[in-house]
């Protein structure tokens, strides 16, 4: 356990310098390969997080073990979709605090959260070290895991573009708004033209039917076939249902709450799907990669 005698820089200091930190986590996985997925939509409230909170669930259910990040540093609300009441976050880690492994809670569904930190303006100006050094915690962890779902913000902040390009999948989630697939496509077109980034997953989110969610899909993918070197593959459609809006209110993710609904049936589909993927075994396909891809980012984007 991290004291609170421990500074900040000096703090991050130790988790940038160390090369062996990532041994914890090749000694966690034993050199398993897992499955590292941002959830980025670009613009805000399309659904995205319940969309992570109820794919994650249902991978549990299929008997994976899955660890959700709430990356979103300002504005975190994962916690209160699961029902969870954390008493640490992100912030408590970067204060050198706390580790990962201490404020990480499991949820009742079986679902691990790693909570992010909400009406914390500093939270949302973290350098790009600093954002390194939440991701390097992660060598910390001490549980076996076989996904690791990060939820990022909304936007194209420095936080979300540097957590979803060091992601071995990037899914994008969009609606039958305008402004969703505007931000959606600017949100590709940065990641691919400044960081090299060229296959994405969509998932349409609170369509009508899944033709409505092929369509849209079918929408964005010419937009990007005819101006980016990119590969979109479509993840899959989320219907909008009274049952999804009610699940909300009640803070039961909506899997759990009502399994039988046309929107929980559309998350396990996702989730089947995305169990699937192929497991990609270069550099990005275990989960120690992923944290030597952000310091990487972060020696570059300082030199």
């Amino acid at each position: 356990m991290m004291t609170k005698k421990t500074t900040k820089h000096g703090w991050l200091k130790v988790m940038l310098k160390q090369p062996d930190q990532a041994a914890g986590m090749r000694r966690m996985s034993k050199n398993k390969p897992v499955r590292v997925i941002a959830v980025a939509s670009g613009k805000g409230g399309v659904g995205k997080t319940n969309v992570s909170v109820n794919v994650g669930i249902s991978l549990v259910q299929m008997g994976q073990r899955v660890v959700l990040m709430d990356a979103d540093m300002g504005l975190a609300n994962v916690d209160i979709l699961l029902g969870v009441y954390p008493k640490f976050n992100l912030s408590h880690v970067l204060a050198g605090e706390k580790t990962l492994n201490e404020i990480m809670v499991t949820s009742p569904s079986g679902l691990k959260l790693i909570p992010g930190a909400s009406g914390i303006q500093k939270m949302t100006e973290l350098s790009t070290i600093e954002q390194a050094a939440v991701i390097r915690a992660f060598s910390e962890i001490d549980q076996q895991i076989d996904v690791l779902i990060v939820d990022t913000a909304a936007g194209i902040s420095s936080g979300v573009v540097n957590f979803s390009r060091a992601c071995q999948e990037i899914i994008i989630v969009v609606c039958d708004e305008p402004t969703s697939l505007t931000d959606a496509y600017a949100f590709i077109k940065l990641l691919h033209r400044d960081y090299g980034c060229n296959s994405f997953h969509v998932i349409t989110n609170m369509v009508q039917s899944l033709q409505h969610g092929r369509a849209l899909f079918q929408k964005l993918n010419k937009v990007t076939d005819n101006y980016l070197d990119v590969t979109l593959q479509f993840a899959g459609a989320v219907p909008y249902d009274e049952y999804l809006r009610q699940s909300v209110q009640k803070q039961m993710p909506v899997v759990l709450g009502f399994p039988r609904s046309k929107s929980a049936q559309a998350m396990k589909s996702i989730a089947a799907k995305i169990d699937s993927w192929p497991l990609k075994m270069q550099a990005g396909g275990y989960i120690e990669f992923f944290i030597e891809r952000m310091v990487k980012y972060v020696q570059k984007d300082t030199a």
